[in-house]
């Protein structure tokens, strides 16, 4: 089973997960879990070979991964938890994660926040992922994840964002790096199905106003996925909302949640 925190607030029954991307781990969430104590239950994971998940489990994650066996990962967390539903939050590839989830098993999940949402492959990340592939089993990792950093997060402001994934990337292993970014050649056909496919879950977005690989995406199946979904939008801010715009994110996600 792969690494969970809990934070718990005795006087609510409503729970929310929070799902990391990849390169990251639950510590991105740092400047959220007092907030939403505050109001919730708080689940923190951390996906397979990241975080507390890295040393231990290794050896067990040895086939290759995919979306929906990252997804009952976490579904085996709540089952152990004996979490019915749940609220979800993810960052950047951590979104995908949780839509597969909820593709899979929808009664699971009452809601869906999707920061820095990764909805299509544009152009330039569509290079990078051909840059990673041709490079992967020749440059450290550590170089290459560095490089796919100044290229999502380029601005001053997203220096902070920038370094935290760069040291999160750190604790990773080169084979785990690999296993991470061989996910990408199944990412188009599951991205293409999840904005042909609106799911009757609340799902809201938040983007940075400077994410610009994902943000034009995002408002195109926003603008057809009218029942479900919102988009909040963040100005002065880049890919990773939570840690850039943490009060903004806060404030909008929270309120979201206590609406549905």
């Amino acid at each position: 089973m792969i690494a969970y925190t809990l934070y718990k607030n005795e006087q609510s029954s409503v729970w929310v997960t929070f799902v990391h991307g990849a390169g990251g781990s639950s510590s991105i969430w740092f400047k959220q879990i007092r907030e939403f104590q505050k109001h919730f239950n708080v689940l923190l994971l951390d996906l397979r070979g990241h975080g507390n998940s890295n040393h231990q489990f290794k050896k067990a994650f040895h086939k290759k991964y995919t979306f929906q066996s990252i997804a009952e990962d976490v579904l085996e967390v709540l089952d152990h938890l004996k979490i019915k539903t749940s609220h979800f939050i993810g960052i950047s590839l951590g979104t995908i994660v949780i839509r597969q989830l909820a593709e899979e098993h929808p009664s699971r999940v009452k809601s869906m926040v999707m920061g820095g949402a990764i909805l299509k492959m544009n152009f330039r990340s569509q290079i990078l992922m051909r840059l990673g592939n041709t490079f992967k089993y020749v440059l450290p990792y550590l170089v290459l994840y560095r490089f796919f950093a100044f290229v999502i997060m380029p601005n001053k402001n997203h220096k902070q964002s920038r370094l935290l994934f760069i040291n999160e990337a750190k604790k990773l292993y080169q084979k785990e790096f690999i296993r991470w970014f061989n996910l990408t050649a199944e990412i188009n056909p599951v991205l293409k199905w999840f904005r042909q496919q609106e799911l009757n879950i609340p799902t809201f977005y938040v983007m940075g106003e400077e994410d610009y690989m994902f943000l034009p995406s995002v408002r195109n199946v926003v603008a057809k996925h009218t029942k479900s979904a919102q988009l909040f939008v963040i100005e002065n801010c880049g890919h990773v909302v939570n840690v850039e715009q943490p009060i903004l994110f806060n404030e909008s996600v929270i309120a979201f949640i206590r609406q549905n």
